[in-house]
């Protein structure tokens, strides 16, 4: 299934967000603005624009911790994202989630959690809940090849087969599981055969390629909204920078390898593509960026000038 032309314009406005989203957070992090951990989506985002571009208002999405493209791709407010990472009353969870754990049930945005594998535990919950109340949503679980690994991950990918839920599981497949290459923690070259042994359908795809992603994101959400069961994405990409911001990445790979895979980078492939295509011309994607960057400035301010959330607040929406 080809991507609709009329839907290119705002699918590069997105990528674009995401990725100076990622650019500005960054440089913020960089200069001790932002407190916590920070982990960059940054050369990931074609997987979570194509994928939101597939989804129906009502249909869920689970994030990760390193999970930034997929909350902006899904439409949750940059600027009371870039509020939440300040630690600002203003923000989606009004400061208490950060980076790692934001959520958003108005947007279809599960809470990000930083316990690897842990993701699709809780997706297939929401699965259950969609399909018993005859719902014609779906929910697509994101996490990483390191998670593959966690029996957690088995588990919830064995019941959603088993009960046929409305669901795709999503591999951010970046090569490393923090600092561990993917050579060195799985033997099999493509995850998605690993579908095979669940009775559900796998893919792969370039993950950098946003045409690819969508194509096979297309089948599988079809599937899983028509009562067709689960399948599993393997999107491969390639972590660009440290496992967190501030880690080097340069003790367990070389610079050549990562030079390699900026070429590679998926908002300019996709930049590219609209050119060959006359779907954008120069002027359009300088309005667009000008329109993002003009957003994220304000966004910054925004989050600067926010009030911190008072003390007594501490056990609001607390419940266990």
């Amino acid at each position: 299934m080809s991507i609709p032309k009329a839907q290119l314009p705002e699918l590069y406005r997105r990528l674009y967000l995401c990725r100076q989203f990622e650019n500005v957070t960054i440089k913020l992090f960089t200069n001790n603005e932002l407190p916590g951990f920070l982990h960059s989506q940054l050369g990931q985002e074609a997987i979570p624009v194509a994928i939101s571009a597939c989804l129906a208002e009502g249909d869920f999405m689970q994030p990760t911790h390193r999970g930034h493209a997929d909350m902006l791709s899904k439409g949750m407010d940059p600027r009371k994202m870039m509020a939440e990472l300040y630690a600002k009353k203003t923000g989606y969870n009004q400061g208490k989630g950060g980076s790692m754990h934001m959520a958003s049930i108005k947007e279809g945005i599960l809470g990000a959690t930083g316990i690897v594998g842990s993701g699709p535990v809780i997706s297939i919950g929401v699965a259950l809940a969609l399909k018993m109340d005859k719902k014609p949503n779906v929910i697509v679980s994101f996490f990483g090849d390191g998670a593959t690994n966690e029996g957690s991950v088995h588990e919830a990918i064995n019941m959603a087969a088993l009960w046929n839920l409305p669901i795709v599981f999503v591999i951010q497949n970046n090569q490393f599981a923090e600092s561990t290459p993917r050579k060195d923690h799985q033997k099999v070259d493509d995850i998605s055969i690993r579908a095979e042994g669940y009775g559900i359908d796998g893919y792969t795809c370039d993950g950098n390629d946003l045409f690819a992603v969508y194509e096979v994101a297309s089948k599988a959400i079809k599937k899983a909204r028509t009562g067709k069961g689960p399948s599993l994405i393997n999107a491969v990409t390639y972590r660009i920078l440290g496992h967190y911001v501030g880690d080097p990445g340069n003790l367990y790979r070389d610079k050549e390898e990562v030079e390699n895979a900026k070429k590679k980078d998926p908002l300019q492939m996709f930049k590219r593509k609209l050119t060959e295509m006359k779907a954008l011309d120069a002027a359009e994607f300088k309005r667009i960026e000008s329109e993002v960057d003009a957003l994220l400035e304000e966004a910054v301010t925004f989050a600067r000038e926010s009030p911190e959330p008072q003390d007594e607040e501490l056990m609001a929406y607390i419940y266990s």
